[in-house]
């Protein structure tokens, strides 16, 4: 290849390494102004499939947006207002309920621990620095959330300015909800030729991945949460809804809401009722909700769609908390689930390439191997092309768009 033909193609790549840095630099500088619009967007595209179901049977788009946006203002309402009232309860019986639990490591934990083990644990057990130290992390977490609503108390503008970007998320999401497909169709448009392809092709794949996490993962936490908290409750566990909400926030990697739901449920059990009945009951409750997750819950919400990681998603959220604080915590999901879908399509560019053995390079129809999506369609992540984009974008014809080598 001669210079004249290497040297395009090594600036474009360095022109979209620069355009990818200003932009990180750029989320990092505005993350306070982005974080109602990225909160907004996330439920916005959460109620677009309801969205696109109620225009296939015949209402129109803001007629479906309505409906979608009422529904979902209703379901927000009714959950602060049912369940703040109970977590708060809950968490003020947890402190009430500290002294007991220290009472049964003394009396009951300790003895039956020395006798079965033999071992002398006595002197090296004091439950009053086991319930210091959950009050000093308790004291902790309120510091967790001092910090992420910090600037709330710090003035009166401070508070009013909260208060404004707390409105402002229904408005802005109902917008994005009616004209977002609008503007993703602006977009489209706007994208080199060479790579609208690719870029359609690697949206549509990253919509997949988040669905199928987000969309389909967080029903199964939510009905799980609410099958241990209703079973420890009628069960006669004090602490039931705290332990069933926590196993089931938790439940998005896989058996750890589960564990983390038996030995809270376990020990509370124990130094409430300290009987085998109720212990058993605990553990048919937990028992029964593996079971309708296997055989239920995830076959039906989840299916065979395609789903992060769980280490992925820890670390992605970890790191997005760290870099860019709240705004990371949001933008966490979405980077992780297209860092996913670029790398499969870089080991699949790899794959047919010369450097991992083949006799030649293959040409990859991008929109073929990705069983493209029909331009206009519900599924097409850049619908609604505008007048006047090229006859190629329109019409959704390949022909002639290879990955460059």
């Amino acid at each position: 290849m001669t210079n004249d033909s290497v040297h395009p193609l090594s600036d474009r790549r360095w022109h979209w390494l620069a355009l990818a840095v200003g932009l990180g630099a750029l989320v990092w500088l505005l993350g306070p102004v982005l974080t109602p619009f990225v909160i907004a967007a996330l439920l916005a595209w959460l109620g677009e499939p309801l969205v696109a179901r109620i225009q296939r049977g015949g209402r129109s788009r803001t007629t479906a947006v309505l409906l979608v946006f009422s529904l979902m203002t209703c379901a927000v309402v009714l959950s602060v207002l049912l369940l703040v009232p109970l977590v708060e309860r809950q968490l003020a019986q947890l402190v009430d309920w500290l002294p007991r639990f220290g009472t049964w490591i003394t009396d009951t934990a300790v003895p039956w621990a020395e006798q079965r083990f033999k071992l002398d644990l006595a002197g090296y057990v004091d439950p009053t620095q086991i319930i210091e130290l959950l009050k000093a992390h308790w004291q902790e977490a309120g510091g967790i959330a001092a910090t992420i609503f910090g600037g709330v108390s710090k003035s009166g503008i401070a508070i009013l300015g909260w208060f404004a970007n707390l409105a402002l998320i229904p408005v802005v999401a109902f917008y994005f909800m009616r004209d977002g497909r609008g503007m993703l169709g602006s977009v489209r448009e706007l994208l080199p030729r060479p790579i609208e392809p690719v870029v359609v092709r690697l949206t549509h794949e990253s919509d997949q991945v988040l669905g199928g996490f987000i969309r389909g993962q967080l029903s199964v936490m939510i009905a799980l949460g609410a099958i241990y908290a209703t079973g420890l409750t009628l069960v006669g566990v004090d602490l039931g809804i705290l332990i069933g909400i926590v196993a089931g926030l938790v439940s998005f990697v896989p058996y750890l809401g589960a564990v983390v739901g038996v030995g809270a449920a376990v020990i509370a059990t124990l130094v409430q009722h300290g009987d085998w009945q109720h212990l058993a009951l605990v553990l048919v409750v937990f028992s029964a909700g593996q079971t309708i997750e296997s055989f239920f819950l995830t076959p039906w919400l989840v299916g065979d769609k395609i789903g992060l990681h769980p280490v992925a998603v820890i670390f992605a959220i970890m790191a997005g908390g760290q870099l860019f604080g709240f705004l990371g915590v949001l933008l966490a999901l979405p980077v992780a689930a297209v860092g996913v879908v670029v790398l499969r399509y870089v080991h699949e560019r790899y794959t047919h390439s010369r450097l991992y053995g083949a006799d030649e390079e293959v040409s990859i129809d991008v929109l073929e191997d990705a069983e493209a999506v029909p331009v206009g369609s519900d599924d097409d992540p850049f619908p609604e092309v505008p007048v006047g984009a090229p006859a190629h974008l329109q019409t959704g014809d390949p022909d002639g768009v290879t990955v460059p080598k």
